[in-house]
C-alpha cells in the first residue's frame, strides 16, 4: 500500500503502525512516500522529524477521535452515487437544512434514513448537511471539525454516510454538505506540523486562517478542493455549502473561491451530472455569483442574511445586535424584491456602508431562510421563532420564503414549529478549551443582551434538549403549521418554479405595501401573497386583474372579503 504526504519543511517522516516505524522517501514539491507491505487495521500515523505520531491530514477515518490513529478507507467500498441522478436545479429547490445528531432521538445516519419517506412527501428537494468532519468528542455543530477528510464517528461510518446519500437519491432527495475552509477547530489539529497550513497575516473569529495566497499556499489550496471534490465524488453529494467565505483571505489573480469553482464544474461535466456551490457571506457581495468573465467567482449560489434579519426584525420586534440595521416593513419588501437590503447603504451596526446592488443577479442565485442553525443556534437560549411567535405570524413568516422568488432554506422541525431549542453544544476533552468556549460564549453574544445565563455548551443536557421531538408533530397547533407549510410548498412546486421571465430583473417579485397600516403584498410568477399583519381587520388593496383564492390562514374554506381578518395571509393564484 502506498503511503504518501505533504511535509514541505521535514528533514524525515516515519509512518508509524502500532510499534513499527517505516521511513517515507523525499518526493518533489514537498512530498514524501513510502509502498509498504503491512497490517493497517489497528490504524496508522506519521511521525515528522522524530515527533510524536499523530493522524495523517488526508485520513479518511478517524473511529477513536481526532487524536486517534488514522484508517484506510477505499473509495470502492462507498458505492458512489449511479450517474442515473440528477439533483434539481436550484431554480426549483426547496432546502431542508438538518444537525445528524439532533434530527433524530438517536442522531445517526441510520436514524435519519428512516425519516426520508416524510421529507419526501413533504416536498422538500434537497437536504442540507451541517458539517460531517471529524470534529472532537462526541456532540457538536461541527464547524470546529479539524480531520477534513473524515466523517464524524458518532453518526456513523463512511459505508453508512454513503448508503444515506444513496437512499436520498431514491426518494429523489438530493444531498448538500455544509463545509469549512475558513478555518480549523483547535483540537486535534496537527496541520501545521506538517506543513504552511495557516498563515499569520490574517484572522478569523474563529482561529488562524487558512494560507491561500502565502508561500507553498498551492498545496495548500489543492488539499482543500481535493477536500471538496472527495465528498461529491465518493459520497456522492450534490453540492457542498460554503462556511462563512467572507472569513476565506485570498488576494491572488485566482481566488481560490474562482478556483474550487472550476475544479467543481469541471467534475460535474466528467460524472454527468450537476453539481452546486453556495457561498455563505455577509458582504452582501454579487461577485460570489457572477461568472469569472465577468469579475465574479463563478459561484452557484449566495447564502445570504438581510432576508432573516429584515422577517425577524420586524415580527419579534427585536433591535439588538445586527437587527438594529433594520426598520420595519420597508425593509422585509426590499428583501423580498432584491434579497439584499443593504446595497450599499450605511450601516448603524458596522459604522460603514455596506454591500452593493445585486445588479443582474437572479433569484435563484440566492439562498434565503427565516430560521437557521446560526440565526437559532446564536441566541442566549436557542429559541425558534415558533417559541416566541404565534401561528398567525408564522404562517405569514413561511409564506414569505417559501413563495418569495428566491430558494427557500427550511431548518430541520420549522415546518411544524418544533418547540424544541437548538442551542450551542461542544464536546472538547480538553477542560481548559472546554472553559474558554463556555467564557467565549457569553461574551459573544452580550450585545444582545439577552434575559439569563447561557446554556452550557460542554453539558450533555445542552445537546440533549435540542434533539427534535416528532412526536409534537399530532398536536393540534403544530399539525395545522405543518398542513400549511404542506400547502404552500406545493403551491410553489405547482406554479413558482414554472420557468416563466427571461431575465433576472423581470423575475423580481412586486411588492407593495403601507408599513403605517400594517400590510403587504406582493406577486410573483402568477401567485400573489397579501398580508393584512394589523391587529384589526381591513381592506387591502391588490394589483388588479383576475385572481382565485387558493389559500387563507384564518380558514382554508371561507371566501375574501372586502376586510382581510387581523394577522391573515391570503394566496392567490391567476393574474
Amino acid at each position: 500500500m502506498i503511503f504518501s504526504v505533504w511535509a514541505p519543511n521535514a528533514k524525515c517522516v516515519d509512518l508509524v503502525l502500532g510499534e513499527q516505524r517505516f521511513a517515507l522517501e523525499p518526493l518533489a514539491d514537498g512530498y514524501w512516500q513510502a509502498d509498504v507491505a503491512a497490517d493497517t487495521r489497528r490504524g496508522y500515523r506519521y511521525s515528522i522529524d522524530g515527533s510524536a505520531a499523530v493522524p495523517d491530514p488526508r485520513s479518511r477515518w478517524q473511529p477513536e477521535g481526532v487524536h486517534g490513529a488514522s484508517h484506510v478507507i477505499a473509495a470502492e467500498s462507498l458505492k458512489a452515487v449511479p450517474r442515473e441522478f440528477h439533483a434539481r436545479p436550484l431554480s426549483e429547490a426547496i432546502i431542508y437544512e438538518l444537525h445528524l445528531g439532533t434530527f433524530t432521538p438517536e442522531g445517526t445516519y441510520a436514524a435519519a434514513q428512516r425519516k426520508l419517506p416524510y421529507l419526501a412527501e413533504l416536498g422538500v428537494t434537497h437536504l442540507e448537511l451541517m458539517p460531517l468532519a471529524t470534529f472532537p468528542g462526541r456532540r457538536g455543530w461541527g464547524y470546529d471539525g479539524v480531520d477534513l477528510f473524515a466523517p464524524f464517528p458518532a453518526y456513523g461510518t463512511p459505508q453508512e454516510l454513503a448508503g444515506f446519500v444513496r437512499a436520498c437519491h431514491s426518494q429523489g432527495l438530493a444531498v448538500l454538505l455544509d463545509v469549512v475552509y475558513n478555518h480549523l477547530g483547535p483540537d486535534g489539529n496537527y496541520l501545521a506540523q506538517y506543513g504552511p497550513y495557516f498563515t499569520d497575516r490574517y484572522k478569523t473569529g474563529w482561529g488562524a486562517a487558512i494560507n491561500y495566497d502565502g508561500p507553498q499556499s498551492d498545496e495548500v489550496r489543492r488539499f482543500v478542493i481535493d477536500n471538496a471534490l472527495m465528498w461529491l465524488t465518493n459520497y456522492g453529494f450534490d453540492g457542498l455549502r460554503l462556511d462563512a467565505v467572507h472569513a476565506i483571505f485570498s488576494f491572488e489573480a485566482v481566488h481560490v473561491l474562482e478556483e474550487l469553482s472550476i475544479a467543481v464544474k469541471a467534475l460535474g461535466k466528467e460524472l454527468g451530472r450537476p453539481l452546486v456551490l453556495i457561498a455563505e457571506s455577509d458582504l452582501n457581495d454579487p461577485r460570489l455569483i457572477r461568472a469569472a468573465s465577468r469579475g465574479g467567482y463563478g459561484l452557484d449560489a449566495h447564502w445570504v442574511d438581510d432576508f432573516h434579519h429584515a422577517i425577524h426584525r420586524y415580527f419579534t420586534g427585536e433591535t439588538a445586535g445586527y437587527y438594529e440595521d433594520f426598520q420595519g416593513l420597508q425593509d422585509v419588501a426590499t428583501a423580498l424584491r432584491d434579497g439584499y437590503v443593504y446595497q450599499g447603504k450605511y450601516s448603524v451596526h458596522r459604522g460603514r456602508r455596506h454591500g452593493r446592488p445585486p445588479v443582474g443577479i437572479e433569484p435563484r442565485q440566492l439562498v434565503v431562510s427565516a430560521q437557521n442553525h446560526d440565526q437559532i443556534g446564536n441566541r442566549a437560549q436557542g429559541e425558534r421563532l415558533s417559541m416566541m411567535l404565534g401561528i398567525p405570524q408564522l404562517k405569514a413568516i413561511a409564506a414569505l420564503t417559501l413563495l418569495a422568488p428566491f430558494v427557500p432554506l427550511l431548518f430541520q422541525g420549522e415546518e411544524w414549529g418544533a418547540e424544541t431549542p437548538f442551542l450551542y453544544f461542544t464536546d472538547h476533552q480538553d477542560p481548559e478549551l472546554g472553559r474558554r468556549v463556555v467564557e467565549g460564549r457569553s461574551r459573544e453574544f452580550s450585545a444582545f443582551r439577552w434575559q439569563g445565563a447561557v446554556p452550557n455548551p460542554q453539558e450533555a443536557d445542552t445537546f440533549e434538549r435540542s434533539k427534535l421531538n416528532w412526536s409534537e408533530r399530532s398536536a393540534p397547533r403544530h399539525a395545522e403549521l405543518l398542513a400549511w407549510y404542506r400547502k404552500l410548498i406545493g403551491i410553489r412546486r405547482d406554479k413558482i418554479v414554472v420557468p416563466r421571465e427571461s431575465s433576472a430583473d423581470s423575475a423580481k417579485a412586486v411588492t407593495n405595501f403601507d408599513a403605517e397600516a400594517g400590510w403587504l403584498t406582493f406577486v410573483h410568477n402568477g401567485v400573489l401573497a397579501v398580508f393584512n399583519l394589523a391587529d384589526q381587520a381591513q381592506a387591502v388593496p391588490g394589483p388588479g386583474g383576475d385572481w382565485k383564492l387558493v389559500l387563507r390562514s384564518d380558514a382554508a374554506e371561507a371566501q375574501p372579503s372586502d376586510a382581510m381578518p387581523p394577522r391573515s395571509t391570503f394566496i392567490f393564484i391567476g393574474g
